[in-house]
């Protein structure tokens, strides 16, 4: 199979049936009694929690998902100790035969911007990820380092574009025009488009020149919000080879149907990226408990009812 990440995403996904991403998003606060130790986040015992936490979800997650997503905050707020985790965990995870995406939100410009590249990407990366989500604010020259250390999309990147929050709206919904401006004001221009799209747009080439030679599918991404469904239809005109990786489904409120509106038809149903679910897998209803097989059918149920969801979404 090819080593493209891309190609290695969408054919799990084939395989599965389902685009389900994991997110490994331990909040301290929602740790189940089972897991719980320590008295703060600077104890070692509480990082030792987190981590019987972490591995007993891997060990139920086994081969049900092609991907993991652990969000870097999480262990940083954990000091060295929680970085040390995280380099445990995403080593176990890549042995376990999964993929994972780094969500790190990155973006900086020219060394600094070179030197995050070299921590996350590529085969001599002290802490190897598949893939890592990128913050586009600085422009396209601070994603340049990621590219080029994506050894021609061996590695994924993922850029926010659309993202699930509320406030999203604050910048990436403002009107802009492009460089030819006459003197209109944005709202009475032809070529007014929402920052987002202007994002997405400036993506397109970069994304072109990733496509993989057994699905065809991009590893330059984007983050596009189930909670958008509308715009993230819009945006598959705009990116129609980029993977999107979705957030916004289960507990922050979007339904399956939403979250993949923007998937086309593919050989084994509808593709086109991953649907992220963090508190939702993690910490479902029942979980907080102090009782192995209690939480262990807490956490297989909240799994199959999401594989499920999102395996009937598309299938249709």
């Amino acid at each position: 199979m090819s080593d493209h990440f891309a190609d290695r995403l969408i054919t799990r996904v084939r395989q599965l049936g389902h685009p389900l991403c994991v997110g490994l998003d331990p909040h301290l606060r929602h740790l189940p009694p089972l897991f719980q130790r320590g008295a703060s986040a600077a104890d070692p015992r509480t990082v030792a929690g987190v981590g019987d936490f972490l591995h007993a979800v891997l060990d139920r997650i086994g081969d049900r998902v092609a991907i993991v997503k652990p969000q870097i905050a999480f262990f940083e707020c954990l000091g060295w100790r929680g970085l040390r985790l995280l380099d445990e965990i995403v080593a176990r995870a890549r042995r376990q035969g999964l993929l994972v995406l780094l969500d790190a939100k990155r973006g900086d410009i020219g060394s600094t911007a070179a030197a995050y590249a070299a921590a996350y990407l590529g085969e001599d990366a002290p802490l190897r990820a598949d893939a890592i989500t990128l913050a586009p604010y600085l422009g396209l020259d601070s994603m340049a380092p990621f590219v080029d250390a994506s050894g021609a999309g061996i590695s994924g990147l993922f850029v926010l574009v659309r993202t699930s929050n509320p406030g999203a709206r604050d910048y990436q919904d403002l009107a802009t025009t492009s460089e030819d401006a006459d003197g209109r004001d944005a709202d009475e221009r032809d070529d007014a488009l929402p920052l987002y799209r202007r994002v997405a747009a400036s993506l397109a080439p970069a994304a072109a020149d990733l496509i993989g030679p057994t699905t065809g599918w991009s590893s330059l991404g984007a983050v596009v919000g189930a909670t958008w469904p509308g715009q993230a239809e819009a945006l598959r005109q705009v990116l129609p080879t980029s993977l999107f990786l979705i957030p916004g489904f289960g507990a922050q409120g979007a339904g399956a149907q939403d979250a993949v509106r923007s998937f086309v038809p593919g050989p084994a149903g509808r593709e086109g990226g991953i649907v992220s679910s963090s508190r939702g897998i993690l910490f479902p209803a029942g979980s907080a408990t102090d009782d192995d097989g209690t939480w262990e059918r807490a956490i297989d149920a909240a799994l199959d009812e999401a594989i499920d969801t999102l395996g009937s979404a598309i299938s249709r």
